[in-house]
């Protein structure tokens, strides 16, 4: 794949989370956030994107998160879990998207807030038609997700460099 052709990030932050009486990464989702999780899924499912890889937290809940709405994609990509996206800024994100190899044109990150939304302040140089405004106003609610497309290599991903294509919220 040429570095020229367009890179695609989804930005999806875990489906709401129980409070049970364990620690923070071990919380689970609560009964809304697996429906809203599947939900987020079928959307992502209908956006047509297809996902060569995905980089999820380790935490409970974005793991469940990903499994109910993975289940919803008719491919299913290969999936990291990895350890610095549990609560990890936006520039901890940014250097582990720098790490994707080249020949990986479309990533979802599974992932928390406030980084995740962040991130996708953060990365957003641009918008189209009215996801940022969209964004601004609702936030980053559970199970949302952000689609940004980057041209360039992901060791070039930086501030500022993508356009938000897309946002959605379990409430749009």
């Amino acid at each position: 794949m040429s570095v020229a052709e367009p890179r695609r990030i989804v930005l999806f932050r875990h489906a709401k989370a129980d409070w049970p009486q364990v620690t923070d990464h071990e919380r689970p989702l609560a009964e809304r956030g697996r429906m809203d999780a599947a939900v987020a899924g079928r959307k992502l499912a209908d956006s047509g994107i297809t996902f060569d890889l995905a980089l999820c937290s380790s935490s409970v809940r974005t793991r469940e998160t990903w499994k109910l709405a993975v289940h919803e994609l008719a491919h299913r990509p290969k999936t990291v879990y990895e350890e610095r996206v549990y609560e990890a800024s936006p520039g901890e994100l940014i250097a582990v998207l720098n790490e994707v190899p080249d020949d990986v044109q479309t990533v979802i990150l599974i992932g928390h807030n406030p980084g995740v939304h962040g991130l996708a302040e953060i990365l957003a140089g641009a918008a189209e038609d009215d996801a940022r405004e969209r964004m601004n106003r609702r936030g980053f609610p559970a199970a949302a997700f952000a689609v940004l497309t980057h041209e360039g290599s992901w060791k070039a991903l930086e501030p500022g460099v993508a356009t938000l294509v897309d946002y959605w919220a379990p409430s749009e």
